[in-house]
């Protein structure tokens, strides 16, 4: 099953790339352009991660993050936002961000940070999901058994880039 992520952005240029390159990596990816719309398809418990922008219209990604922070809601957000200062950054992570990625930023480090955050909400710092023989290298898009590695046709590699640790 894949990733869901909600993507807040309203920079139709950044949400277009974001939402394009999460989905060929095999994330399920939902893309709104407005605090209220976030705030809306929030409501329920169906996404894994949230990517959110501070400086949406309708309702601030800081008042979507406190709102959710409120009703004590766990979700991984990783802000995405063109607010470089320290203090913002500071004000991100203590209001319940997990992580602060400064625009313009390198898609393949958003999802390695992806992959952090996720590999903390499951309580594993390793990239590395090891069952009997097998392992299984999220970072690296890998599978080994017995250290041997195991051919993957490219749509598997996406699905494997998607999979989280129980």
């Amino acid at each position: 099953m894949a990733m869901r992520v909600l993507l807040a952005e309203d920079d139709p240029m950044i949400g277009k790339a974001v939402r394009a390159r999460l989905r060929n990596q095999g994330f399920a990816v939902d893309w709104v352009r407005d605090g209220r719309a976030a705030e809306s398809a929030l409501t329920g418990d169906v996404y894994d991660l949230l990517l959110l922008d501070l400086g949406l219209p309708g309702r601030d990604g800081f008042a979507v993050l406190e709102g959710l922070r409120s009703r004590g809601c766990a979700l991984p957000v990783v802000i995405l936002t063109a607010r470089d200062a320290v203090g913002d950054r500071i004000a991100g992570l203590d209001a319940g961000a997990d992580d602060y990625v400064v625009k313009p930023f390198d898609l393949k480090e958003l999802e390695a940070r992806m992959r952090a955050v996720m590999r903390r909400r499951a309580g594993t710092a390793s990239s590395v999901i090891e069952h009997g023989p097998l392992s299984l290298d999220l970072s690296a898009h890998e599978l080994r058994r017995d250290g041997v590695p195991i051919p993957v046709s490219p749509p598997w590699r996406r699905r494997i880039s998607s999979a989280r640790s129980p």
